[in-house]
């Protein structure tokens, strides 16, 4: 089964070069033990465009969907055979990046 294991952040920074030494280390771990599928890190709110084309008129705003703190800063695409291994593997990114990740299955 296929996880997104999403990467949260609040701050408007890059992360450090220690912090990117260790997303190096668990992304070439997750690629040796099979887990790997896709990720990618994202810019920064400010840099999103969002487009609403519901109701037949299309609307093109800049910035963030949301007005929060909180952000998706990059993300991981895994397979893992059940949500207990996702769960380990979300706790380890979370260790190797210092942010917070939500995990959620794929349909």
């Amino acid at each position: 089964m296929q996880y997104l294991l999403s990467v949260i952040h609040d701050q408007l920074e890059l992360a450090p070069s220690d912090e990117m030494a260790a997303i190096d280390v668990f992304n070439d771990r997750l690629q040796a033990d099979g887990h790997w599928v896709f990720a990618g890190g994202l810019g920064f709110p400010d840099t999103a465009t969002v487009i609403d084309n519901r109701g037949g008129s299309q609307m093109v705003t800049d910035g963030p969907f949301v007005e929060s703190k909180e952000y998706l800063a990059g993300f991981w695409i895994i397979e893992a055979p059940d949500l207990d291994v996702a769960l380990k593997l979300a706790a380890e990114g979370s260790k190797a990046c210092n942010r917070k990740v939500e995990v959620r299955p794929f349909l």
